[in-house]
C-alpha cells in the first residue's frame, strides 16, 4: 500500500527542540580540554553511569551501566564525580543563549528546551534553519558543547528531529515532510508513548509512528485517553502543547532520592537518609504552596533491589515535623538489618493547595499554626544562610560521613577547590577552569 503525505502547510509555526550532547561528560570536556576526545564517564560518586561521551558510547558504555562492568568495556574510560553544581551552571547559560534568538524558551530539564521560533524568520533575515543553525552554533563557541536540534510544527515533532542525528545533528521537519520520518519510526520511540500503549497500538496494525498519525481522529478518540490524542495531533502537524516560558509551578508528585557509598545496613544511618529525603522534598512543596495526601518511602540494596511502601496521611502537610511519624511507621515495615542499602526515597504525592487544606474539629488548630510559623522561620533563615541551615535531629546522622566517601566517592573539583571568601555552603556561580588554589 502506498502511503500518502500528511497534507499540512510547511510553516504554520516553528517549534524547535534543543538536546545537549551527552550534557553531563561534555561538560566535563570543555572545562578540561585534555579530555577531549577520550571516553569520558560520570557517575563514580554512584558507583554506576551517569552520563557518557560520545567515546565511551562507541565502545558499548551506557546510561546505568555499573562501572565495575565499564571497566571491561572500556579500560581507558576516565571516571569523573558528578559536578552537579557546574552542570546546572552551564543549563543556565545555554537557556540564556536561547533567549536572545527568542523569548518564548521552556526550560524542559537541565539539557533540553523547546524554543518557538514562529514568525522570527523576518527578525533574523533568514530561514528557521538559519536561525536554529545560528543558536547551535552560539552554543558551542561560547560553553564548548554540542547540541543537537529539531524544528517542526509541534513538540513531539521537533523532539523527533532533535534524536534523528546526534550529536550535532540539525534536522527540521517541514509539514511536507513530515511522513518521511514518521514512517521510518517505530511507535514505541514517540514522546510520551510508552511499552504498554504501544503494545496495545500494535494490535491494531499500529507499527510505525505515521502508521498512528494515518489513523482517523474517529480511532483516536474511540480507543485512546486525552494525552494519546493529543499527541495523534502533534503527530499530525498541530500544535496542541504550548511553548511554555514560565517555570513550573504546578506538580503532581515531589520525589526526592539520596545515594550513598559505601553502601550502610545501620538503621540510624538509613533513616536519617530518609528523613533529609523528606526535608528536602517538603521544602519544594511548601515553595509551591503544596501538601501531601499521601507518603510514598522506598530503600534500594546494594543489589538494586527495592522495597517500598505507600502511606495515607490523616491529613495533607508539607511539615516534616507532622510526616516524620509515618515516615518511621514506614520504615519500620520496610527496612531489613541484614541487608546493605545504597540508596533511599521519598515521595510526596496526592498534591493539593497548601492553602486550600481542611481541618478536622479533632485537629489542633494552635499547634498547628505555631508548626507553620516555625517552618517559616526555617524557609527564611533557609534563603539567607543556606538550605539546611536548620534541620530536623533525625537527620543529623548524614552528618556522619560525606555521602560518598571510599575510592570512588571523589568529590566535584568544584566542591573541593575554594576560592577567597567561598565556603562549602555559599559559592559563586562560576565553574572551577584550571583555576590552582
Amino acid at each position: 500500500m502506498t502511503t500518502q503525505p500528511l497534507t499540512i502547510h510547511s510553516w504554520p509555526q516553528a517549534v524547535l527542540h534543543l538536546d545537549a550532547d551527552a550534557f553531563f561528560a561534555s561538560c566535563e570536556q570543555a572545562i578540561h580540554p585534555e579530555l577531549r576526545g577520550r571516553p569520558v564517564i560520570t557517575g563514580k560518586e554512584r558507583g554506576i553511569v551517569s552520563a557518557a561521551s560520545y567515546e565511551a558510547k562507541a565502545k558499548g558504555v551506557s546510561r546505568g551501566v555499573p562501572l565495575w562492568e565499564v571497566k571491561k568495556l572500556c579500560p581507558d574510560a576516565v571516571i569523573l564525580p558528578s559536578d552537579y553544581e557546574t552542570y546546572s551552571l552551564f543549563s543556565v547559560r545555554m537557556f540564556e543563549i536561547l533567549r536572545r534568538f527568542s523569548p518564548d524558551v521552556e526550560e524542559y530539564s537541565i539539557d533540553e528546551a523547546f524554543v518557538d521560533l514562529t514568525g522570527l524568520r523576518r527578525s533574523f533575515h533568514g530561514s528557521y534553519e538559519l536561525i536554529a543553525r545560528r543558536m547551535q552554533e552560539t552554543v558551542e563557541r561560547e560553553l564548548g558543547i554540542t547540541v543537537s536540534v529539531g524544528v517542526s510544527l509541534s513538540k513531539v515533532l521537533a523532539k523527533i528531529g532533535s534524536k534523528h542525528m546526534k550529536p550535532q545533528g540539525l534536522t527540521l521537519i517541514p509539514g511536507r515532510d513530515i511522513h518521511l520520518f514518521l514512517g521510518r519510526l517505530p511507535i514505541e520511540k514517540v514522546w510520551g508513548i510508552g511499552p504498554n500503549t504501544a503494545a496495545f497500538l500494535r494490535k491494531f496494525g499500529i507499527v510505525t509512528a505515521l502508521d498512528f498519525a494515518l489513523k482517523d481522529e474517529g480511532f483516536a478518540l474511540k480507543h485512546l485517553s486525552k494525552p494519546y490524542q493529543e499527541i495523534w495531533h502533534e503527530l499530525n502537524g498541530r500544535s496542541v502543547y504550548p511553548v511554555v516560558k514560565e517555570a513550573k509551578s504546578a506538580y503532581q508528585s515531589i520525589s526526592k532520592v539520596r545515594t550513598f557509598t559505601p553502601p550502610s545496613s545501620e538503621e540510624m544511618f538509613i533513616f536519617a537518609q530518609l528523613s533529609k529525603n523528606l526535608e528536602n522534598a517538603c521544602i519544594k512543596a511548601r515553595r509551591y504552596d503544596l501538601a501531601a495526601a499521601r507518603l510514598v518511602i522506598f530503600l534500594r540494596s546494594q543489589d538494586f533491589r527495592s522495597n517500598g511502601v505507600e502511606l495515607r496521611l490523616d491529613r495533607p502537610s508539607a511539615y516534616p515535623a507532622e510526616l516524620l511519624p509515618s515516615l518511621k511507621e514506614g520504615f519500620r515495615q520496610i527496612y531489613r538489618p541484614d541487608i546493605l542499602y545504597r540508596q533511599t526515597g521519598v515521595v510526596l504525592a496526592g498534591l493539593v493547595p497548601g492553602s486550600k487544606v481542611r481541618y478536622s474539629l479533632f485537629d489542633d488548630m494552635v499547634k498547628i499554626e505555631k508548626t507553620a510559623k516555625l517552618y517559616c522561620t526555617v524557609d527564611m533563615l533557609s534563603e539567607k544562610f543556606g538550605k539546611h541551615t536548620i534541620y530536623h535531629g533525625s537527620s543529623l546522622p548524614t552528618k556522619s560521613q560525606a555521602q560518598h566517601e571510599g575510592d570512588r566517592g571523589d568529590a566535584a573539583q568544584r566542591k573541593v577547590s575554594l576560592v577567597k571568601g567561598e565556603n562549602k555552603r555559599q559559592r559563586l556561580g562560576l565553574p572551577m577552569l584550571h583555576i590552582k588554589i
